[in-house]
């Protein structure tokens, strides 16, 4: 008998030190889950706060460090540019989007940190496992036990979209947004008050995203069939050369597309956005309307400019819909809300829709243009980072508003807060004038640019209802700020006075939103120069 021939395997090629954030990130996960194991329970909260926050700073100093690669990855794409073999890229846009996924994932893992405001505890509950509003319950609330594995779990979810915006095949796409997603649905029922509410939010957040996720699988294995590939390149290649029908092409994109539209939260994939964003802890939900939203635009980026790029006149018609009914549902139904966490949700809704009208604007991208000029993905990367500090910043008053010991997310009762509290009034005024964007706040360049990304990619049209409806818009959150300096206080709440970490979170909060305001060239002319897909590798 003639032996059989020893199988042929070749070990893939890891460029560690590009690699290095994911695993920092990711070692600290794992490693914080030993702590949760083997650490008394008196110095697990202090060991995971010190271990997720170094890591995080590790991760981005090592970023730093890398950041000059990208511009050799467009010349040498096959040595520099691949971290993973073909599986993740490092390219600028990969630098940008982990910087802004570090950056604000620290900040949001401070609020996890912070004790002050909810009474010497974090805002987790003591014991998600006990039934809400029983003994055990009770007993341990008593005890002053709180969840820490919230922090290995924020930062396994964080290893996700860090891996999902640097993805360069649809399989380690949709791995990588497992990744981001389980852990999220678990942080959401952890809710320290209001239990019942907070495991609705789960429940309904992990059955709408599985039922997203499994559409998207199913998109996957349609554009599979039709390109005969996972990769980005040979999907780029099938789609600019195949001779075939293209169903199996728009079928897999508009799955594709429904799977990410609903991480953004986009209409009509919108309905868990009100109802989690109101139930989760206010930490977690912070963390969601920002580095969730920055994952999902980013990965949706690299889907439509790189992957489905020869394609861009099936899809930019329907993203085009998609950004007109989601910026009108999601402002005119804010208008409406009565509970602060609810309208920042429909606000952040409205934003998806801002956001896809420089999706839709796929024509004007880096290359070529004038520098320090922001095209598609550079206007909406700031768009990005402005709406973060915004979002971030207000979540953080949000924490700092109770009444008889929780979080007073009635707009009723925000009644005079402003005039009793003239720091925390004003600070919330700055950060609402940037979600609606003013001048002088980050908002307004970051609309700026989307706007015109629109107009210059040929939807001068779509950057026209953009306008119209953020000038609506603009009433939402005046209407909060009326409430805040021209009610009559209502009594019912008061500010605790915040900790060290919330205060950090509204510094950096402020300071981000009028920096970037006032005096955006630096960080545009940064953005402008690294944010260009690595089109030498996709195709």
């Amino acid at each position: 008998m003639t032996p059989l021939a020893p199988l042929a395997f070749t070990a893939p090629t890891i460029n560690y030190g590009l690699f290095a954030p994911v695993l920092f990130v990711l070692g600290a996960a794992c490693v914080g889950i030993l702590v949760e194991a083997f650490a008394p329970r008196a110095l697990r909260f202090q060991i995971q706060v010190a271990l997720s926050l170094i890591a995080l700073a590790a991760a981005f100093v090592n970023l730093v460090l890398n950041w000059g690669i990208a511009s050799r990855a467009l010349i040498d794409p096959v040595t520099v540019g691949q971290v993973v073999t073909g599986s993740l890229i490092h390219d600028g846009a990969t630098q940008v989007m982990w910087a802004m996924l570090l950056g604000f994932g620290f900040v949001s893992l401070l609020l996890f940190a912070e004790r002050r405001v909810h009474g010497g505890v974090t805002a987790f509950t003591p014991m998600a496992a006990a039934t809400p509003g029983s003994k055990a319950e009770t007993e341990a609330a008593e005890a002053g036990l709180e969840h820490t594995e919230a922090f290995p779990l924020a930062l396994f979810s964080l290893s996700g979209m860090l891996l999902i915006v640097a993805a360069n095949d649809l399989l380690t796409m949709f791995v990588a947004l497992e990744i981001l997603s389980f852990p999220l649905y678990v942080l959401c029922g952890l809710a320290r008050h209001r239990r019942l509410l907070s495991q609705e939010s789960a429940l309904k957040y992990f059955l709408l995203g599985s039922g997203a996720s499994a559409m998207l699988l199913f998109g996957v294995a349609l554009v599979f069939g039709y390109s005969g590939s996972f990769a980005y390149d040979g999907i780029v290649t099938a789609v600019t050369l195949s001779q075939e029908s293209d169903r199996l092409l728009i079928g897999g994109v508009a799955l594709i597309a429904v799977g990410l539209l609903f991480k953004i939260g986009a209409v009509p994939f919108h309905a868990w956005v009100p109802d989690v964003y109101q139930g989760a802890p206010t930490p977690v939900t912070s963390f969601m309307a920002v580095c969730t939203k920055i994952a999902a635009a980013g990965a949706l980026l690299r889907i439509f400019y790189v992957c489905f790029g020869g394609a861009r006149l099936t899809w930019q018609p329907v993203i085009a819909a998609v950004a007109i009914l989601t910026m009108i549902v999601g402002t005119v139904v804010a208008i409406v809300q009565t509970d602060i966490k609810r309208l920042l949700a429909y606000s952040s809704v409205a934003h998806a829709g801002f956001l896809l009208t420089a999706v839709t604007g796929a024509a004007t991208t880096q290359s070529g243009l004038a520098d320090g000029q922001l095209g598609s993905v550079g206007a909406i990367l700031f768009y990005l980072i402005g709406y973060g500090f915004a979002t971030i910043g207000c979540f953080a008053v949000v924490t700092v508003v109770r009444a008889h010991g929780r979080e007073a997310t009635e707009l009723s009762q925000w009644a005079g807060l402003g005039r009793r509290y003239p720091v925390i009034g004003i600070s919330m005024v700055i950060l609402l004038l940037s979600l609606a964007g003013i001048p002088l706040t980050a908002g307004f360049v970051g609309k700026f640019a989307v706007f015109t990304a629109a107009w210059q990619g040929g939807y001068w049209w779509l950057a026209l209802v953009a306008v119209l409806v953020s000038v609506v818009a603009v009433y939402i959150y005046l209407r909060v700020i009326i409430v805040l300096f021209f009610r009559e206080p209502a009594g019912e709440a008061e500010v605790t006075i915040a900790g060290p970490m919330t205060l950090i979170v509204l510094a950096i909060s402020l300071i981000g939103t009028l920096v970037l305001g006032i005096a955006p060239a630096p960080v545009t002319n940064v953005i402008a120069q690294a944010a260009e897909f690595l089109h030498a590798v996709a195709g």
